[in-house]
């Protein structure tokens, strides 16, 4: 833990912050899987806001 003082005598501690890495592009295999869950996703919902409006 890193920790400061100021000038009134206060203790300032701060955590230690993460290695930073940058993300990489997702492969076709990935981006087909985002796909499919944004298929079903789109499905749920649509199917949620029909049963809404066939009950109300």
């Amino acid at each position: 833990m890193y920790t400061t003082v100021n000038e009134d005598g206060v203790l300032n501690n701060y955590p230690t912050e993460p290695k930073m890495y940058y993300s990489e592009y997702p492969a076709i295999w990935e981006q087909r899987k985002y796909v499919i869950q944004a298929v079903f996703a789109s499905l749920i919902v649509t199917t949620l806001v029909l049963v809404g409006f066939s009950v109300s």
